[in-house]
């Protein structure tokens, strides 16, 4: 009984020991791929739903809000962000209004009212030539790509949010 006992922990003593904290080049450059297939099946995802009627504290294909759309996008592949578009605007790595730092996947926000807090939310789906399009829901066309560019989304503009690197 003893032996078992002294063999089992000899296994399990060396069996733990293998080191997984060594990160290579290659496994770096594997973990961002990964993002990159993540965010890309996202936007993906967030494509299929174009056209979707916006429906207020909507999440599902009957309907969706702005914040309702990117929760349920991103959750879809496993990455878990708050309901709101304000909470949402407090998570990952906020790049402030610097549209140079812009990538396909970031979360993209706005104040569209007249209250000082945030309140509406985008996917930056592509950005090229200094304009960023983002998916999102807007309340008069439901889930739809529009353009920084446009002069409302520039006036209404407030902050950048990656999530995922």
């Amino acid at each position: 009984m003893k032996k078992s006992f002294y063999l089992l922990s000899l296994i399990a003593l060396f069996a733990s020991c293998k080191s997984s904290s060594v990160i290579t080049s290659s496994s770096a450059e594997n973990k961002k791929e990964s993002a990159n297939q993540i965010i890309d099946k996202i936007i993906s995802t967030a494509t299929e739903n174009i056209g979707v009627r916006y429906k207020t504290a909507g999440t599902t294909k009957s309907g969706y809000d702005c914040s309702g759309l990117v929760y349920s996008c991103f959750g879809l592949h496993d990455v878990k962000l708050p309901r709101s578009s304000y909470e949402q605007s407090k998570i990952g790595i906020e790049l402030g209004q610097n549209l140079k730092n812009a990538k396909k996947g970031d979360l993209i926000f706005f104040k569209t009212n007249r209250r000082s807090q945030i309140n509406h939310v985008g996917i930056v789906t592509e950005v090229h030539d200094g304009d960023v399009q983002f998916i999102h829901a807007s309340t008069s066309k439901g889930v739809i790509i529009s353009s920084l560019k446009q002069t409302y989304y520039q006036n209404t503009f407030v902050q950048l949010n990656r999530i995922l690197k």
